[in-house]
């Protein structure tokens, strides 16, 4: 049974940061590539990173610069550091392992920014 859990969220004046975590159990994230999301209520869960097999990382315009993605393989975990956080920033944050044949969401776990 495939299963990620988010954890690390939690509450954060502007400008401080979180890292958030994404264990996996029953993938091998170390031949996946790991999408970060993020949704606020009334709103279409928006893309936030990806971080491929490689470690290569992509990052939407919106957190490039301040959220960086990084992998544990060992630990079978993704992370996504997130600094110089904005009220905006503000959501429920999700990873995504997904290819043609699969599509694995977390729970999710909330992040709330202060301003």
């Amino acid at each position: 049974q495939v299963q990620l859990v988010e954890s690390g969220g939690g509450l954060v004046q502007a400008g401080g940061s979180l890292r958030l975590s994404c264990a996996a159990s029953g993938i091998p994230l170390s031949i996946s590539a790991v999408g970060w999301y993020r949704q606020t209520p009334g709103k279409q869960r928006e893309w936030v990173a990806t971080i491929t097999v490689d470690r290569s990382t992509n990052y939407a315009d919106s957190v490039k610069g301040r959220f960086i993605s990084s992998r544990d393989n060992a630990k079978n975990t993704v992370y996504l550091q997130m600094n110089s956080l904005k009220p905006e920033d503000t959501a429920i944050y999700y990873c995504n392992v997904r290819s043609p044949s699969i599509d694995f969401w977390g729970q999710g776990t909330q992040v709330t920014v202060s301003s």
